[in-house]
């Protein structure tokens, strides 16, 4: 249960076209993340599998069957939104069952999953309190345990995580990635946030303008970007990127090499540059080095605490077979 697969699928607003024709298959169990820029078509293509929006062309099917016509509530899909969405007079409790109601279970049916669905969540002890007596990522936990009881054959999640602080994300994070563990239930879960894709995914699929740039398993996306455009989006920090001279001394219109595969000495090396702007988290430091030839700053990362202070003179050398190398349409040469 909970296979998607999308054929020839594309969206329009009038004339406007959001999402050009694509294809794609989120396999049963897989928790698939889409990931990209604000107005990059995520949310959009997330709505089309939902049913809250109508596909122009191309067709949906879950589980084998052709859902493209069929009504959001009839699709088996549970849907988390950004907003919590629950109803602040009503217990924890009832704003889980309320689905449940709605479709007519009897009391103990209802009962019996809003025990286990608040047990998952860790919310048994919060069942007789109102939303406004909760923080805001045991809110979102009901808002998922509403979901859960539903028994759906897929989870979508619509940027769940964007209105909580930067620690709670964490949590909240780890809680649902757990989550999909227990249950082992097909999640689709859209993010702006690349950190989120990496962490989460076991697929992630990146967007731009409504076109699929890289399908693939987070490292494999970090490995191997296969163009400009998602190899400066996947990873934090993100690839360094040069092009000029030195890119052509490797017969590439640009090279690309990630902040961790670069080598700092005061004594010599191969990119000459002055230190800028350093960040110290404790068990990394990221300098900014501004070097002779290259347009922006590198950014290097090295292990804990190095002492190089602002306008100090380094010398940098790329790991050579850690390079990206890319053509002068962007796209990645092997």
């Amino acid at each position: 249960m909970g296979r998607i697969v999308l054929e020839k699928v594309s969206k329009s607003f009038g004339e406007t076209e959001v999402i050009p024709a694509l294809d794609l298959t989120i396999d049963d169990g897989e928790f698939c993340v889409f990931v990209g820029p604000s107005g990059c078509g995520k949310s959009t293509l997330l709505r089309l599998i939902a049913g809250l929006e109508d596909v122009t062309n191309g067709k949906i099917l879950i589980d084998g069957e052709d859902a493209t016509s069929v009504p959001p509530a009839k699709r088996g899909l549970a849907m988390v939104f950004q907003s919590y969405a629950l109803y602040p007079h009503m217990s924890v409790r009832k704003n889980i069952a309320f689905p449940l109601r709605m479709a007519k279970f009897d009391q103990a049916e209802q009962d019996k999953r809003v025990a286990q669905a608040a047990e998952v969540l860790n919310l048994t002890d919060y069942l007789d309190r109102r939303p406004g007596q909760l923080s805001g990522g045991q809110r979102q936990r009901v808002a998922i345990g509403r979901a859960i009881v539903r028994e759906p054959a897929a989870f979508l999640f619509d940027e769940p995580l964007s209105n909580l602080d930067a620690a709670l994300r964490v949590g909240m994070r780890l809680e649902i990635s757990e989550l999909h563990k227990r249950l082992t239930t097909t999640m689709v879960y859209v993010t702006h946030d690349q950190v989120e894709a990496m962490t989460m995914a076991d697929k992630i699929v990146v967007l731009r303008a409504g076109n699929i740039e890289q399908v693939g398993s987070p490292l494999e996306l970090y490995r191997t970007p296969r163009n400009l455009f998602v190899a400066g989006f996947i990873g934090s920090p993100k690839m360094n990127l040069i092009n000029g001279s030195i890119a052509a001394k490797h017969n590439a219109a640009t090279i690309g090499i990630r902040p961790e595969h670069i080598s700092v000495s005061s004594d010599a090396g191969d990119w000459p540059g002055k230190v800028g702007v350093s960040e110290h988290l404790g068990s990394d430091t990221f300098f900014h080095v501004t070097c002779e030839g290259i347009t922006d700053p590198i950014t290097v990362r090295v292990g804990g605490e190095v002492d190089l202070h602002y306008g100090d003179t380094v010398f940098l050398t790329p790991a050579s077979d850690h390079l990206h190398k890319f053509d002068d349409k962007g796209l990645r040469v092997e």
